[in-house]
């Protein structure tokens, strides 16, 4: 039973807006709750993707749902809180001079690319769109694209850049997750990922082609310290997908790791306009890597 009410952590209506609450006070609450004791206790690690100001529903590139996403996994964590063991979250994270923003590129026109602008291969070599930066390896760069068979290079809104609001955690979530932390003695890993400024970073592993490896070993191999792995996050279409492929690849050979995989699907959305195509890939995940897709009230822990 919980000591402290889940309206005196998270306030609903200020999802996505200004976080009024301090930090300290939502620590010192924390205080009030008491742990049972358990001789053996499953290792469950959240893993909360990109839960950022940018990604909110008015944010510099906003997920529709994703509001209500904050809630249902904020909920998730505060009833789950005896069973998540700990807490790690990514924060995509950029400066406004990387490739897949508008002002890396013009056309012989002199003007900029608009947001959600494919630029392939060709459109290079054609002088379509031509990179300001880094000529040769731009083009090399969507030429491998094309040849891993990775997501072609999207132009983005400028979104998360470093130091600004938007780069931050949802005010929210974060109250909670720094409450669980602060209930179980155990720090939040927080992965920063996205800093290249020649590539995507969608997924928190490694980014979509880089010219030196990038793999983050480091979190995969602490990924079998667990029983359970749970994840949710922004946007279910890009980044949470992309983790997920990510993670699953690397443990290809581990069904036992993979099966244990609890995807939130009710913490989560996608960009408007990727949904079908992203649910025939998570449909491929669970039945190639038995990952679970569930919502957040029935996941038994």
């Amino acid at each position: 039973m919980r000591k402290v009410p889940f309206e005196h952590i998270v306030e609903i209506e200020k999802i996505g807006k200004k976080n009024e609450k301090k930090l300290g006070d939502v620590l010192t609450l924390s205080s009030k709750e008491k742990l049972p004791i358990e001789e053996r206790r499953k290792k469950v690690l959240f893993i909360g993707i990109d839960y950022q100001y940018d990604f909110m529903e008015d944010g510099a590139l906003p997920v529709l749902g994703s509001h209500k996403d904050v809630e249902n996994v904020t909920r998730f964590i505060y009833e789950n809180l005896e069973k998540i063991t700990n807490i790690s979250v990514s924060l995509d994270t950029h400066e406004p001079s990387q490739i897949f923003h508008e002002c890396w590129w013009e056309n012989e026109q002199g003007e900029h690319p608009q947001p959600f602008t494919i630029i392939t291969a060709e459109d290079v070599l054609t002088n379509k769109w031509k990179p300001l930066y880094e000529r040769e390896k731009s083009l090399k760069y969507v030429q491998n694209l094309e040849k891993y068979g990775k997501k072609q290079l999207c132009i983005w809104n400028y979104h998360c850049i470093k130091g600004t609001e938007g780069a931050s955690l949802e005010g929210q979530f974060a109250n909670m997750i720094h409450y669980h932390s602060s209930v179980h003695k155990t720090p939040i890993e927080k992965i920063v990922k996205g800093e290249n400024p020649l590539s995507e970073m969608y997924g928190i592993i490694k980014s979509e082609h880089a010219e030196k490896d990038d793999t983050n070993y480091s979190f995969l191999n602490h990924l079998k310290e667990y029983d359970r792995i749970i994840i949710a996050g922004e946007a279910k279409s890009h980044c949470v997908l992309e983790s997920i492929k990510q993670i699953t690849h690397y443990y290809r050979n581990d069904y036992n790791l993979t099966s244990n995989i609890i995807v939130l699907q009710d913490c989560m959305s996608s960009i408007q306009g990727f949904e079908e195509e992203t649910e025939k890939e998570y449909a491929h995940l669970a039945r190639t890597h038995g990952i679970k897709l569930m919502n957040w009230k029935d996941v038994r822990l």
